[in-house]
């Protein structure tokens, strides 16, 4: 079968690009490894729609996050949390940012930081300064339900394939052919490579003139930590930076908060071209480096680190905003090796091939999906 494009991942990124190209007329193939839609990386993260606060090393990030905030509120405005106050500070120790550096990057950045007390949060003496600032969280269950109702109005111009397995990809001079283990084979002259952490795995299936080179990645299995909270804390985010510190906000519209910490959320990190970790020799064969599984379902994932990190949070905040653990959620977050130097999240969207045409995106930021824009239209 042929199709116009065909796009590996049904994460949000790999939705909204099958939601684009369909209003443009264009046939779709959506390939995606797990059995439905937004399992991993779009699902569980911290859910933060950012406004930039999180990145004062990186300007270009902060302003990039900025630019696209509104837009995505308003497009997306059913699935956003909007009614709580979310709460930057800057620790009293160990930061590379104090409150007025802070405080002058939020205002070069044009975006909101009004100075509240820190006492009113944080126990004596733990952080230097505190902030009220405009940021959101969204849902991602919601926002699966909304994509999916609009790929299932654009009829049979978009195919869902769940439980994709992917033998190769085989690229000829004016298309690719993409060949399943089950022996079905696909064609087009458009493939977007939307798969987030596999993204060196799938352009490692690519059989080619010329090889690929893969994307230099950081790959840390992280976990994101469901609490509940206390009434008080229910209308509250907070997030202590910049340095080893932690975040405790609203986790979309579930009614819970994600706690994660800058030491503790990541258990595990591999700097191989292909994420290789001890505990794939204990998955039962289900995760290698060719074939990155969900971390969330795999039977060897880490213990959980809330002790750690609930030891550190309560370390920082007033006694009266108690939360206790509901669940962890786990996941792979790729990282370009590149950004450890400035702490930046940059989209990467790299055009591999002009004919026929290969994008690979990478991007850590929801709110930044628009930027496939201009590589998405006709």
């Amino acid at each position: 079968m042929v199709f116009d494009k065909i796009i590996i991942g049904a994460g949000l990124y790999g939705l909204y690009a099958a939601d684009f190209c369909a209003r443009q007329g264009d046939r779709i193939l959506v390939l995606e490894y797990d059995k439905e839609p937004f399992m991993r990386a779009t699902y569980i993260n911290q859910a933060r729609v950012h406004m930039g606060y999180h990145y004062p090393r990186s300007f270009s990030t902060a302003i990039k996050s900025a630019h696209y905030f509104n837009r995505f509120n308003e497009d997306f405005s059913f699935c956003v949390h909007r009614t709580f106050d979310q709460v930057y500070a800057t620790s009293a120790r160990f930061s590379w940012t104090d409150a007025a550096q802070f405080q002058r990057f939020c205002d070069a950045a044009g975006i909101r930081c009004d100075a509240v007390s820190p006492g009113h949060y944080f126990q004596d003496g733990a952080c230097d300064g505190a902030f009220l600032t405009q940021e959101y969280t969204y849902d991602a269950m919601l926002l699966k339900e909304h994509f999916l109702k609009r790929i299932r109005q654009h009829g049979a111009l978009v195919t869902l394939q769940f439980g994709a397995r992917i033998g190769k990809i085989v690229q000829n001079e004016t298309y690719f052919q993409v060949q399943m283990s089950n022996g079905e084979t696909y064609e087009t002259e458009y493939l977007l490579n939307a798969t987030y952490a596999s993204t060196n795995q799938v352009l490692s299936k690519i059989e080619a003139p010329v090889s690929y080179a893969p994307i230099r990645i950081k790959y840390e299995l992280c976990e994101i930590i469901l609490c509940e909270v206390a009434d008080c804390f229910r209308s509250v985010g907070i997030t202590v930076m910049d340095g080893p510190f932690f975040s405790i906000m609203p986790f979309g519209k579930t009614g819970y908060h994600s706690l994660t910490a800058v030491t503790f959320t990541p258990h595990v990190t591999s700097y191989d071209t292909l994420p290789n970790f001890s505990c794939q020799n204990r998955c039962g064969g289900i995760c290698t480096p060719q074939q990155l599984a969900n971390c969330n379902e795999c039977p060897a994932h880490p213990e959980t680190a809330y002790p750690y990190m609930s030891q550190l949070a309560r370390k920082y905040m007033q006694p009266r905003y108690d939360f206790s653990y509901v669940r962890s959620l786990f996941s792979m977050k790729p990282i370009l090796q590149a950004s450890e130097i400035d702490d930046s999240r940059p989209t990467v969207i790299r055009c591999m091939s002009e004919k026929p045409k290969l994008i690979s995106v990478l991007s850590g930021k929801i709110n930044t999906v628009y930027d496939l824009d201009e590589v998405l239209q006709k």
